[in-house]
Order: C-alpha cells, then structure tokens, then sequence
C-alpha cells in the first residue's frame, strides 16, 4: 500500500496533467497543421505511462520497500484494520481475555442457570424427518429440510424454539387444476422446544395439529394459511365471488391430534377435507380474457386461457418465495439465504435480511460473498459479488397469505441507503413502525455474522505488526460431524448469557481455533468465542433495544489448550464407553446421528454438548429420536440419558446446576419405544430364567461369583440383554455404585464382542 500512495497515485497524476498537455498540442497542431511537436508529446506520453505505471512503482517496491516493508506498511495496515472493521460493522467489538480453566470442578456451573437451562438439544438440522413423520398428516403437506430457529414467550417466560411452516406439495403430475387451482397453500406453522424432548426422545411441541393448538399459540392467534412460501407452487390461481362454492384443498376437516404414543389421530369426519377461497389481495386479476391471455404466454400454459373454472374474481398468484419477492421490490439490496417464518400480528411473516453493499470503500479489504458465507448448511442461493463494505440496512417481511412486502429502514444512518430512499422515497418505512411483536422477532443475521466472523480470523488483533507477520491468525473450525471433507462449522443460535453480561439474551454464536500451519498441520484447540446479541424486542412499538446487535469476542490464552470442536467430537468418538454404546444402537439395525456441536462459555471455562441421534433404517417412516446426550468441559467426558447426567458425571456428581426438566430421555420409554423389542416377552423371558442354587454358591468365594456367564443366544436375544446393561449402568452412575457399574460395562464388552462375532460370522 505504500507503494499504491507513495508511487503509483503520484504517477497517475502526472500522467494525467501529460494526457491533458498533449491533448492541448493536438488541438494547437490542427491549427497550425505542424505535426512534429504532437508526435513528440504523443511519444512522451507513451513513455511517462510505462515508466510512471510499471518500471517506478516495481522499483520502489523492491528497493524500498521490499527491505524495510513492516516499518513503511505499518501505518497503511493500521488504516486498513480501522477502516475494514469499520466498513463490516466491527468497530464497536467488545473483546476480553477469557482465563478459560480445562480442570471440571465440583459445582462449577452454579451461575450459569441461564445457559444450561437454554442449552439445544433438538438439532433443527436433524429433525424434520420427526416433523414430518407427527406433523405432515397429508401427504399435500410438506416441512423443509433444515427447520428454523426462533424464540417465543410461553407462561411470561422465553423459550428457544425450533420451528417450521406446514407449506403445501402440490402433486408434480396429474392434471393442470390439481396443480393449480386445488393445492393452492399449506396450513399453519409447527413448534417445538430447543432444549427439551419427550422421554421417548421425539420433539416435544409446543405448537402442533390442524388446526394448530398448543402452549405457543392456537388458530385463534393467527391466519394459519400460507400461500406465499419456500415451496409454493409457481404459480395457483386463487379467490371467487362471494358465495360460490370453494375449490381450493384446504385442510382435513378433523381435528388431528397426537394420541399418548404420538401417532396422528383424526376426531371427526376421518379422512375427509375441507374447501377454502382466497379471500386476499395476492395477485393480479386474470377475471378477463385478455389478462388470462397475457398469462397464459408468459407461463406457457393454454390451460390459463381455456379453463372455464375462474371467474371474475380470480387471482394469479406468483413470484411467492418470500426471498425472490423482497429482490424483486428491492433490487439493490443483497438478501440473506436464510429466512424464517413467525407468528406476527396476527398472521405468519416471513422476516428477511436485506444487505446494502459496496465495493468502492478506501482501504477496506475485499471479501468474496460466496465464499465467506459458505459453510455445512448453507444450500440455498448465496450471496453473489465481491465488496469491501456491508451493512445490514433493510428488515424485511413478507406475508405468507397475501404475500404484502414490508421494508424498514433498520440502519438509518447508512449512506447507500439514504440515497436509494431519495431514489424510492415511499419504499421503505422507519423501524419506528415496526411493531412490538415483530421487534421481538428479529434475529442478528446469519450472512453477515458470517462474513463478521471470517473477518475476524485475521482482523481480531489490534497490532500492525502482529497483523503483518500473521502469526495470531486463526479459522474456523470444520463441522465435526461433517467427516474429513467438512465444510466450515456454521454459526448457532442460542439463549445465553456470556460473561460479565448482565442478563441472558438470544445470540448467534461461533468458535474460532489457530489457522493452518504451513507445513499444513492445525491444531484443534478453542482460541476464540464470538457472539452477537439478536435481541431486538422492547415490548414497545418501534422501540429498539439498545443492545441490539452487541458483539463480544472472548479471547482464550493460547497456552492452556481447551480442545475445539474438532477435538472434542474426537475425545466422544474415542471413549470407549460411549463407543460401545453406540454401537450397540448401529447393530441393532439403526443409524446413529451426531447432531449440533454447541460450545458456551459455562464454569469459567468452556462447555461443549452434543446430541445422540438414532434413527431406524430400511423404512421411509423413520424419524431420528434423541438417545444420548454428551458433554465435554477441558479433556473431560460425560454421558447419560439426561443432559443432567452427562453433567454430574464431569463435575464429580455435582455440576452445581439443573438442567431444564425434559432435557433427555427416559430409559425406560425408551426401551418401549425400541422397534422390535415387546417389554412382556422381556418380563417374560426374565421369569423363566433359572436361579442359582444358594447352597452352591455359599461354598464359592464372592469374587468368583461376580462375573457373568456370556450369553449363548442370537443377534436379538444380545440386544436385548445390552439394553439391560446399558439400563444398569446408568443406574448404577446414578447412585454413583461404581462396583456395579464396572461389573455391568464389564459384561456389556462380553457381549458386544459376541455381536461382532456372529455380525462377522
């Protein structure tokens, strides 16, 4: 950069006063018809233009600069560190040191109520085939494939939440009128807790059934109806005069609900289905032969022109991705690939992230959209371009019946959105608008969060010369549960409270850990934790909260080594316990799922927890259900059914905490839930089994009656019996009778190798 200033810029400008000179000769030599001098200055300036823009500025690079670069680059680098964090909302970064301890103590999580109370267990990556399987109902409904995140307030209290639209799956082939006249839209919105299961391991809702009821709101609450989605058709036509008789598939006229074993049961008219009209403004009118005509060519369908089933208050209905509508009335924006829906003043709003960008601001470095927002989620349509400045200036909603696209202005002080509201003056409202329910709604945005962090990995020191050198960078980490060609581990949403952080509040989370070597080795080991605050809510009409988009960076020492995702996914995989057990889940026919790493700051160090899911195989009814749960704090490991557990076993039988009721499963609903095994053949099976004679066993010493006998039976019998075992450890852990336990995991090894025998067998 030192020699951008100090060579090229003066160059060019005197190439500039050259051009205008012998463009003056020209003139004068079309006067006095003497072409001499103008040849001359033309050759001047060829030569001022090689030397000024090439030969100079290469030889102050390498004779001046080359042997003195960090000292003449350092007050250039300095203005590029300002001017980068600046121009990606950095400026305002909040970082302190984290004296991270690696050592669990008994009681170290006392105070962090907050954290542990919210901590995720329902991965929203995972569990749609769960939705789907107790929520799709018809096969006209679908769920997407990665659900959404968000939070809402149940009994005056706050609670993390997974959630997803029931959007329609118009049939593919059949008829035109089936396609777009009947499957018109999909119905209502489906929840469940974050951080707690049913003891059976299945999402346990909290808005649910058609018509939707349930702790977080009924169809009293809200329009349920969702014509404008991710998976809306291309296009339906919609709406009729008052009192004709509806078309469009509405919903089943019974009321379905989940009986004790969460199977759909319909009260009512079974297997029948209810008719609707769009009673909306979505679309123009196709009432006359001419608009018909009109779309009819532009979606290459005659049917549009020839059905005699519309009318003179039939409506088209297209363009109806929440995201492609938001381009469309805004083009200058860059929208966020991921959107969520919410219940929102009375009906379903789709919020989106609208991005104003640059790639003209001075010293700011330039980062490629797609790459920086690319991780082990991102499918949907990234971020194009490259720029060197971003701002998260637009709110948007989009409603999902009328499909109505609402803008507001969220950072008022941006200037390329001050000049593209003198543009479009009446396009954008103030947040001041923006109403209670939706401001409590609002998230800190994904895209940008992204890019924040990616910046991060070498914008995180504050030193031009520990910048120059590069020897603190650092990366983020890879999804742990991607494999060995994984993707970028992505950000996580989460309830939490970070240290020295008065109350708990809704953030985007992620981890940073050292940069690759040169010779291409990494260690795996957390330098670094960033969260962003996404609590915008008041309780107040257009009031923002003033901690609003708050980013804090915890900065670990680097030379005491907590483990990074990486690391910790590979201390689970490699505990043997924890190992045998899920073994026992793939041989039983099943698939085990690892689901989201969650890292947070927890007893003055660093907690991560995971997940177990299991999910059945060779059938198209099968759902992952919780199974396990693990958790980690430094190099220490713990397991159990209960989050509760898996804690006290770290913390030395006391973690200081508990964990929200519901936070794991149930042993015993568990086994009953297990595919294949009947609890009365096992009661069975247990009555008929011989006991030992006592008078024999009074003349052998203790120890040697100990050891169990290694069971001579089949791949079912064996699973059964390390069900058993795995029901007695946990047992025994419980109450901490580690005789019993050792005895137990002891036979439990008996009999795995005797399933790997007979599965190799």
């Amino acid at each position: 950069m030192y020699t951008d200033v100090n060579a090229v810029i003066p160059a060019q400008t005197i190439l500039a006063v050259a051009a205008v000179l012998v463009a003056l000769i020209f003139i004068v030599t079309a006067i006095t018809a003497r072409w001499r001098l103008s040849l001359v200055g033309a050759a001047m300036l060829v030569i001022t233009a090689i030397v000024g823009t090439g030969v100079y500025p290469f030889l102050v690079q390498e004779y001046q600069v080359g042997p003195t670069e960090q000292t003449l680059e350092s007050e250039y680098i300095e203005r590029n560190m300002d001017l980068t964090r600046f121009a990606y909302g950095l400026d305002d970064l909040e970082q302190e040191d984290y004296q991270a301890t690696p050592q669990a103590q008994q009681g170290a999580l006392a105070g962090d109520e907050a954290n542990i109370e919210n901590l995720r267990l329902l991965d929203p990556n995972l569990v749609s085939p769960a939705y789907r399987q107790f929520q799709q109902f018809r096969p006209y409904y679908q769920f997407p494939d990665t659900l959404s995140f968000d939070r809402y307030e149940i009994d005056g209290e706050m609670h993390d939440t997974v959630i997803a639209a029931r959007e329609v799956n118009a049939p593919t082939e059949g008829s035109w009128v089936n396609q777009h006249l009947i499957y018109t839209h999909g119905y209502g919105l489906v929840a469940a807790s974050a951080n707690t299961v049913t003891d059976e391991g299945r999402p346990e809702f909290t808005l649910q059934g058609i018509p939707t009821t349930g702790e977080l709101a009924s169809d009293d609450d809200y329009q349920p109806r969702i014509y404008f989605g991710e998976n809306s058709p291309q296009y339906s036509i919609a709406g009729a005069p008052e009192g004709t008789s509806p078309m469009e598939l509405d919903r089943p006229a019974a009321q379905i609900v989940e009986d004790e074993d969460g199977e759909a049961v319909e009260e009512g008219d079974d297997g029948q289905d209810t008719q609707y009209t769009f009673t909306g403004d979505g679309g123009p009118s196709v009432g006359n032969l001419f608009s018909r005509l009109v779309y009819a060519m532009e979606f290459g369908s005659p049917e549009i022109f020839l059905s005699g089933d519309m009318n003179e208050e039939s409506q088209i209905l297209y363009n109806r991705h929440p995201r492609e509508r938001v381009m469309e009335v805004a083009p200058y924006l860059e929208v966020d690939q991921n959107i969520y829906p919410a219940i929102v003043d009375g009906g379903v709003k789709w919020i989106i992230e609208g991005y104003t960008t640059s790639n003209s601001f001075p010293y700011s470095t330039q980062q490629q959209l797609e790459s920086a927002t690319e991780d082990a989620l991102t499918d949907g349509p990234a971020l194009t371009g490259q720029v060197n400045y971003m701002r998260n200036s637009v709110k948007a909603t989009v409603d999902a019946y009328d499909g109505s696209v609402e803008l507001y202005a969220w950072d008022d002080e941006d200037p390329i959105l001050q000049a593209w509201q003198d543009v479009f003056p009446s396009s954008l409202q103030s947040y001041e608008d923006m109403s209670a329910e939706l401001l409590d709604h609002i998230r800190y945005p994904e895209d940008m969060f992204r890019i924040q962090r990616q910046l991060l990995t070498e914008y995180h020191v504050d030193n031009p010369g520990t910048f120059y050198e590069g020897n603190d960078a650092w990366s983020i980490p890879s999804d742990p549960t991607g494999g060995d060609d994984a993707m970028a581990q992505p950000p996580y949403y989460m309830t939490m409270q970070m240290p020295g952080q008065e109350d708990p509040s809704f953030q985007l989370t992620s981890t940073f850990i050292p940069a690759t070597e040169a010779d291409g080795q990494q260690r795996n080991v957390l330098y670094g934790f960033l969260a962003a605050s996404g609590d915008a809510g008041t309780g107040e009409d257009g009031v923002k909260n003033e901690g609003y988009g708050d980013m804090r960076l915890l900065e670990l020492p680097r030379d005491t080594a907590i483990p990074g995702p990486g690391q910790t996914q590979a201390n689970f995989d490699s505990n043997s316990t924890i190992a045998s057990q899920l073994n026992i889940l793939e041989l039983g026919g099943s698939e085990v799922l690892r689901g989201n790493m969650i890292s947070m700051p927890a007893g003055d160090g660093i907690l991560n927890a995971q997940p177990i899911y299991v999910q059945a195989t060779g059938t198209g009814a099968a759902y992952p259900a919780l199974r396990m749960v693990l958790v980690a704090f430094g190099e220490e490991v713990g397991y159990g059914d209960t989050l509760q557990e898996a804690l006290d076993m770290i913390f030395d039988g006391d973690a200081g905490v508990e964990a929200a009721e519901g936070a794991g499963v149930d042993a015993e609903a568990v086994e009953e839930d297990l595919d294949g095994v009947d609890p009365e053949a096992v009661e069975d099976e247990e009555a008929v089994m011989p006991e030992e004679d006592e008078d024999d066993d009074a003349d052998e010493p203790a120890e040697e009656a100990a050891p169990a006998e290694p069971i001579d039976g089949d791949m079912e019998e064996l699973l059964q019996r390390a069900g058993e075992l795995m029901n007695e450890s946990q047992e025994a852990m419980s109450e901490s009778d580690w005789t019993a336990y050792g005895e137990a995991q002891d036979e439990l090894d008996q009999v795995i190798e005797q399933m790997l025998e007979q599965q190799e067998g």
